[in-house]
């Protein structure tokens, strides 16, 4: 048996002994985790060494290797994240609707944990416990499949979490790694069907559409972050400024980074020059429109395709846009339904734009940045869904719950 079947078989057989566990012992098995994951900082960090010496020696890029990179403070970040969870409410048995019917019949739909669920990922080794805590949290088992980049760090943390667990009422096979380095390892998580209940990618678009286009078992989409922000001719030079450097800045390799910025004809003649200097100084690489260059001839022309990348990186498409019409039409053909923002002071324009832009999140003179978990309080997060069945936004706990229908009755037939 293949080591992705195996560990999916443990992982299906602790979910009856998962189901069975109260929201005390739940919590009780995440707060253990949380404290051998701070316990064994120091050896994470020597595990994650390798990986980033190794993404070194690989030409790896600095935004990327920065996502890869585990620190006393990013560890204990993670660790705060599960006691996070703990606090949240458990949704697993929450009455969602109560029927009385003619029949006599009583009917409660109540929530319950989906099952087994993959996840399939790249380098960022916090998701390894952010996945496990949500899925714990709602009685899921989980199968984790991280990137090759993050391999050594991903088994060192699944190693001390499973060390943790074992004091604890949960059965540590309710969290499994797949360390096979292969993409054959991935192909054959995508057909186990009878064993994995959904798949949940996270990573680029390139990882994201191999596993829609090829999954038999289900898929929650996690979409790629081409993030947009319009400065309408109104917005407030000093928010927009702000606003825009943030999105962009911050932290550039996240999904929920700005990629393009769309500026009001208006707004960019009276500013540009200088929004495009600060930039500059925080060592961002603009590409622009033609109208763009124009007004700053130090800007790299823009091609088609630029518009239509997720850099991850300190690379920032500009284009000047003529009115909010023009923003919405560019959002709608390049953006990828995640994230989009409009600083204004024109609140029927921010109306406007928030009803009709098709996105998961649509901010109002606020960075996009804030599309995460932690800021919408869901705690950790799963991923951002992209796509409108089941979940969208931020994934938290009621993401990864399903429901079914209890019904009671006193010896009814149907006629």
């Amino acid at each position: 048996m293949s080591e992705v079947r195996q560990k999916a078989t443990l992982a299906k057989g602790a979910v009856a002994e998962l189901n069975r566990l109260t929201t005390a012992q739940k919590n009780e098995a995440l707060l253990a985790a949380a404290e051998g994951l701070v316990n064994g900082t120091g050896a994470i960090i020597e595990a994650n060494a390798e990986d980033l010496q190794r993404g070194k020696e690989q030409g790896t890029s600095a935004s990327m290797l920065d996502r890869l990179t585990l620190t006393p403070d990013r560890i204990a970040g993670i660790a705060e994240g599960l006691r996070q969870i703990v606090a949240l409410p458990d949704p697993v048995g929450e009455i969602l609707e109560t029927l009385d019917r003619p029949s006599g019949l009583h009917i409660v739909k109540r929530r319950v944990p989906i099952g087994v669920i993959g996840i399939i990922y790249e380098a960022r080794p916090n998701v390894t416990v952010d996945a496990m805590g949500l899925c714990l949290k709602t009685g899921n088992a989980v199968v984790l499949r991280g990137g090759s980049s993050a391999l050594s760090s991903n088994r060192k943390i699944v190693e001390i979490i499973h060390q943790a667990l074992a004091g604890t009422a949960l059965p540590p096979d309710a969290v499994q790694l797949i360390e096979d380095p292969n993409r054959s390892s991935v192909d054959e998580m995508l057909k186990l069907n009878g064993l994995l209940d959904v798949i949940i990618p996270r990573g680029g678009s390139s990882l994201i559409q191999n596993v829609v286009q090829n999954a038999t078992v289900p898929v929650i989409e996690t979409g790629a972050g081409i993030c947009h922000t319009y400065l309408d001719a109104t917005a407030q030079v000093e928010m927009a400024t702000a606003i825009a450097l943030n999105a962009k800045v911050q932290r550039p390799s996240v999904c929920n980074a700005m990629e393009t910025l769309l500026v009001h004809e208006a707004f960019a003649q009276q500013h540009l020059v200088n929004l495009a200097e600060r930039f500059k100084e925080a060592n961002v690489e603009l590409r622009g429109c033609e109208a763009t260059t124009r007004l700053v001839p130090w800007v790299v022309p823009a091609t088609e395709q630029d518009y239509a990348t997720e850099y991850n990186d300190y690379i920032l498409n500009v284009k000047i846009v003529s009115n909010l019409e023009e923003a919405l039409e560019h959002i709608s053909r390049y953006g990828t339904k995640h994230s989009e923002c409009i600083v204004t002071e024109d609140s029927t324009l921010a109306e406007r734009f928030q009803q009709e832009i098709d996105a998961a999140a649509v901010y109002h003179n606020a960075s996009t940045r804030f599309t995460d978990g932690f800021e919408f309080g869901f705690g950790a997060e799963i991923g951002i869904s992209t796509q409108k069945l089941h979940a969208r936004g931020p994934m938290g706990l009621n993401a990864l719950t399903s429901s079914k229908y209890i019904i009671q009755g006193n010896g009814q037939i149907r006629q």
